[in-house]
C-alpha cells in the first residue's frame, strides 16, 4: 500500500495484446500451445486489434478476460459493431488501439507516431502487418502483437504466429512476447518505464 492508500501502484495486472486471427478465412484456430497458456482467470485485460472476423473470435476472448477492447479491423463483418480506434484506462498507462490498416505508409514510425499522438496515449497497439514489432520513440511505447495464428498475409513471406501479455505495475510494463518457432513457443521480455 503506497502512503496515500491507492493499491493501484502495487497490483500486478496482465494486459493480453492479440490480433491479426483471421478466423476462418485465412486460419482455422489459435495454435494450441498458445491455447493452453490463454486459460482462464489469469489475464484482467484484452486489447485486440481486430480482423477477427467472426463473432466467434470475439466469444473466445472473453473465455480468457471478461474485459475486452477490439478494434475494427478491414476483414472484420459491420456486425461485430467495432470501432476503429479506441483508447483504454490500464492502472497507470493509457493504451491507445488502432488495427493499422489506416496508417500509411503500413507501419511506418513517423505515421504510427502521429497516431500515438491524436490518440495521446502511453502506449500505441497496431496491427495489420502481421509481424511482431515492439520499439519505444519519443518517451511511448509502439507495439505491434503480430497475427495470434500466423494467418497468411500479403506483406510477409512467413508469418511466424504471435502475442503479447504486458505486465502493468505502477509507471513499469514488462512485456512478454509469445512466438511459436518450429512448434516451440520463444519467449522474449521488453521492459518498459513510462515518463512522468
Amino acid at each position: 500500500r503506497s502512503p496515500s492508500g491507492d493499491l493501484r501502484a502495487h497490483t500486478m495486472v496482465f494486459v493480453l495484446l492479440i490480433g491479426d486471427l483471421h478466423i476462418p478465412l485465412r486460419a482455422g484456430e489459435v495454435p494450441s500451445k498458445f491455447k493452453a497458456l490463454l486459460g482462464p482467470n489469469k489475464i484482467q485485460h484484452i486489447i485486440c486489434t481486430g480482423n477477427l472476423c467472426c463473432r466467434d473470435v470475439m466469444d473466445y476472448l472473453r473465455t480468457i478476460a471478461g474485459d475486452v477492447h477490439a478494434v475494427r479491423g478491414d476483414f472484420d463483418p459491420p456486425d461485430l459493431a467495432l470501432p476503429d480506434t479506441k483508447v483504454v484506462q490500464v492502472g497507470n498507462f493509457t493504451i491507445g488501439v488502432c488495427h493499422g490498416h489506416q496508417i500509411v505508409p503500413w507501419g511506418d514510425a513517423d505515421a504510427l507516431g502521429m497516431a500515438q499522438r491524436q490518440l495521446g496515449c502511453d502506449v500505441l497497439v497496431t496491427g495489420h502487418t502481421h509481424a511482431f514489432r515492439a520499439y519505444e520513440n519519443e518517451g511511448k511505447l509502439f507495439i505491434n502483437p503480430g497475427s495470434a495464428t500466423g494467418a497468411f498475409s500479403t506483406l510477409q513471406d512467413e508469418v511466424t504466429p504471435s502475442f503479447a501479455l504486458m505486465d502493468i505495475k505502477g509507471d513499469q510494463a514488462t512485456t512478454f512476447v509469445y512466438e511459436l518457432v518450429e512448434d516451440e513457443v520463444k519467449v522474449k521480455r521488453i521492459e518498459f518505464t513510462k515518463r512522468a
